[in-house]
């Protein structure tokens, strides 16, 4: 089983953490390393082309931010006129199989095979040898995918059958129908991916993560089109997959021409006579391979949920898009903006070491100073968080209760699966993908089987509803992501010395959400009887708040950070003025 993020749904935002040794955080997490000399880190990384403030992680949570806010809106779209039936579940399902293709040639894969080798031709300033590469990159995956879409199109019977094996009947076959619409759609999205790692490198973070919003629309648009006027959910569907196919058109031509525009000479080839281009594809081996045995995983996911009744692939995918929020902004964005920085690192080995221990050491803390109170809201307000997003129409107070328990237990596992992308990115910077693969296929092993027992003999001896099962199979996959987390954090110190997380400041962030949790409890039970819109606001307001004032009491500095950056904003201030200005 996976986790139940990003490896089963795309980027598009239509594309699953606490201390992984529980109480004993001192033992678990290393003490914060000494910084590097800066003029060490200056020397390593001064070369390569792409950005290295902040603002690189920033542009690339805006844009995110937008998406999956435009996401949202799609989900709760899609809530209101499907809920959890049939329909919906069968949507579900037909937009995760043809997803393989974008799993493992999409941004992932390109990531630990092609940037890294990408950025540090550009980082040497040998431009004509990079955009060799990309040319032969973009050309060799678009043949590799064509090829795929037709065989996927011409056996999805087979793969439904495989996957979605709980479907009967006409469920069945609107699945059918479905996959067989998405899949030369699903084949674009990663070219779309291949234009982002180009952007990345050259470090243009805005628009690669903000295109997206147009796949979304296209999707809304059709919802809203065939909703109002009654369209029945089975054909709703269809229309709506049509959509997707538009909107990955739509998202590809948003971005080919700037990725084209910033290359010297694109010239697409299927040639590896190049050097580089056969590192590329000797890292995309081992990165293919761990993504596959990932897929495979995600399928077994989809495969228990079709028998554990109407409304539970649905349910899953709901908490997903939820639980995705903090995973995209404040974990794949940091990491986005992190790879192509270290990977453009030169120098000794020393000296690249000490400039991934510095990225990686501030890096770390702001991810877990957003996801940690992610995570206890997840489980104190759940139920008001899915409130808040999807709450309407078919979606209603009881199946906003469902999505918290699978919210709840997904928890445990959301910050090491946020903080674990920034450990694997710092080995794709080493040009190391075999390491990564090793951990994944242990976690992937843990998690299929930890699932089955959670999904299935669990809720049996619990004496509860099998659909629950479905909240089983997201604890077992944070428990899994436990352990993989583990051996990164581990490998890596083993190559470079020690990062992570301070003991103290982890007890600080989760002291501080703890006492948000508590509050948000008290809160919740003042505006009770409100619209849950209204009530849920206001108690994730309280909640926010009380865990910005708890961290700046604490002396957290990432605190003082975001107070500032909102002071900053603020009309009263110089540079509210000139914001507002101009």
């Amino acid at each position: 089983m996976s986790r139940p993020p990003a490896e089963s749904e795309p980027p598009a935002g239509g594309a699953p953490e606490d201390d992984a040794d529980g109480g004993r955080a001192g033992d678990a997490l290393p003490r914060e390393s000494e910084p590097a000399p800066a003029a060490t880190v200056a020397g390593a990384t001064a070369r390569a082309g792409v950005r290295r403030s902040p603002a690189a992680a920033l542009l690339v949570a805006m844009g995110i931010l937008l998406t999956r806010l435009f996401g949202l809106v799609r989900s709760r779209v899609t809530a209101t006129y499907l809920g959890t039936s049939d329909a919906a579940d069968v949507f579900t399902a037909a937009t995760r199989i043809p997803n393989f293709l974008q799993n493992l040639f999409g941004e992932g894969v390109l990531s630990a095979s092609f940037i890294p080798v990408y950025a540090r031709l550009l980082a040497e300033g040998r431009r004509e040898e990079s955009d060799r590469v990309a040319g032969s990159v973009f050309g060799l995956l678009a043949a590799t995918v064509a090829l795929l879409v037709a065989v996927g199109v011409l056996a999805t019977p087979l793969v439904v059958d495989t996957v979605a094996s709980g479907f009967d009947g006409e469920k069945r076959e609107l699945t059918i129908r479905l996959v067989r619409i998405l899949f030369p759609g699903t084949g674009l999205l990663v070219l779309f991916a291949w234009c982002l790692g180009i952007l990345n490198s050259h470090g243009r973070f805005f628009l690669s993560y903000v295109a997206p919003v147009v796949w979304n629309l296209a999707i809304v648009g059709a919802l809203l089109w065939g909703g109002v006027r009654g369209v029945p959910p089975d054909l709703l569907v269809e229309q709506v997959a049509w959509a997707v196919v538009l909107g990955s058109v739509l998202q590809v031509g948003v971005l080919l021409p700037s990725a084209i525009g910033v290359l010297g000479a694109f010239r697409p080839s299927l040639g590896r006579a190049s050097a580089h281009v056969r590192e590329v594809v000797r890292n995309f081996v081992p990165a293919f391979v761990a993504r596959g045995a990932v897929q495979i995983s995600a399928y077994v996911d989809l495969g228990y949920a079709s028998h554990l009744g109407t409304g539970a692939q649905a349910a899953l995918g709901y908490a997903q898009a939820i639980y995705l929020l903090p995973v995209s902004l404040f974990g794949m964005s940091v990491a986005a903006a992190a790879l192509p920085a270290m990977s453009g690192s030169t120098g000794s080995p020393e000296a690249i070491h000490a400039a991934l221990r510095a990225r990686l050491g501030r890096d770390l803390r702001q991810v877990a100073y957003f996801v940690v109170p992610s995570a206890a809201a997840f489980v104190a307000v759940g139920d008001l968080v899915a409130g808040v997003i999807l709450q309407s129409g078919a979606f209603t107070r009881e199946t906003s209760i469902y999505v918290w328990a699978i919210l709840a237990a997904s928890a445990p596992g959301l910050l090491v699966a946020t903080v674990g992308r920034l450990y694997s990115s710092a080995f794709y910077a080493l040009q190391d993908t075999r390491t990564p693969l090793r951990y994944s296929l242990v976690r992937i092993v843990l998690s299929v089987t930890l699932g089955w027992l959670a999904a299935f003999p669990l809720p049996r001896v619990l004496g509860i509803d099998r659909g629950w099962g479905v909240a089983g199979l997201t604890l077992a996959s944070g428990v899994a992501g436990m352990v993989e987390y583990g051996l990164l954090r581990r490998g890596l110190q083993r190559r470079i010395g020690a990062v992570g997380l301070p003991t103290r400041f982890l007890l600080a962030l989760w002291g501080s959400a703890a006492l948000a949790a508590g509050i948000g409890w008290l809160a919740r039970g003042r505006v009770g009887g409100l619209d849950v819109l209204v009530s849920g606001s206001a108690v994730l307001a309280a909640f926010a708040i009380t865990y910005l004032v708890a961290t700046i009491a604490l002396g957290v500095p990432e605190a003082r950070t975001v107070l500032g950056r909102v002071a900053a904003r603020l009309p009263g201030t110089s540079r509210g003025r000139r914001s507002g200005s101009a």
